[in-house]
């Protein structure tokens, strides 16, 4: 069954109505509306970026009206921030599965569309960062805690960004790598695929994100390609 696209007036009402009890309902909701933004959208950080703000802006508007306000209204944004960081998580084993079928195919992941994955996943913590900190800029009276976020998040980095410092370390290293001298026409055709990299995350993204929200596992079995017509 397709997945709904991200619903910001859903989200908006769970935080309005929120209670403090519900901290845990409240981080799903969250990553479960990343994904839905990042759904059909090439994987670039332009896109995570936009995606990431409007779940922000949607979070801070129903986190706003939520009556318990105070200690209760600072847990839920730390949630929120999780929420985001969890749906990140994916982005970035999206990008790990990308990488490695291209390496396995023997693609040079000194290709430029390749070397700008790898290159853009170091920027991974700085997106969740960045998100957090236009939302506290623009926050109004919520600017506050926001703010608390921000801090935390600074103090103890995310997790997506932890895992995407190592996923491009680990594609950087096989970068020097010897190209060989005769490539057989897979990988000629994997190589201009290349070329469609951010396209191709963002559906091994889609099938992890379909994956988790039907409690299978988190890794998504490669597909096989058809057979030939004879």
């Amino acid at each position: 069954m397709p997945q709904r696209a991200f619903d910001p007036d859903a989200l908006i009402s769970m935080f309005e109505t929120a209670s403090a009890t519900q901290s845990a309902r409240l981080q799903k909701a969250v990553t479960d509306a990343t994904l839905a933004a990042l759904r059909g959208r090439e994987l670039t950080l332009g896109n995570i970026r936009s995606s990431l703000d409007s779940v922000a802006k949607a979070v801070n508007a129903g986190a706003a009206k939520n009556p318990l306000g105070g200690v209760a209204v600072e847990g839920m944004l730390d949630k929120a921030v999780a929420g985001m960081d969890a749906a990140l998580l994916k982005a970035v084993q999206a990008n790990h599965t990308a990488l490695r079928q291209f390496a396995d195919r023997g693609v040079d992941l000194r290709e430029k569309h390749l070397k700008k994955a790898i290159d853009d996943l170091d920027k991974f913590d700085d997106l969740l960062i960045g998100a957090v900190k236009k939302a506290a800029a623009s926050a109004g009276p919520m600017a506050a805690p926001w703010q608390q976020a921000m801090e935390k998040l600074q103090a103890g980095g995310s997790m997506s960004g932890m895992s995407a410092a190592k996923t491009a370390e680990e594609f950087a290293e096989q970068m020097g790598a010897a190209i060989k001298s005769t490539r057989n026409a897979g990988v000629r055709a994997a190589t201009v695929l290349a070329e469609s990299y951010a396209a191709m995350a963002s559906g091994v993204l889609v099938g992890l994100s379909e994956a988790m929200s039907q409690g299978a596992p988190a890794e998504p079995t490669p597909r096989k390609s058809a057979p030939r017509k004879r």
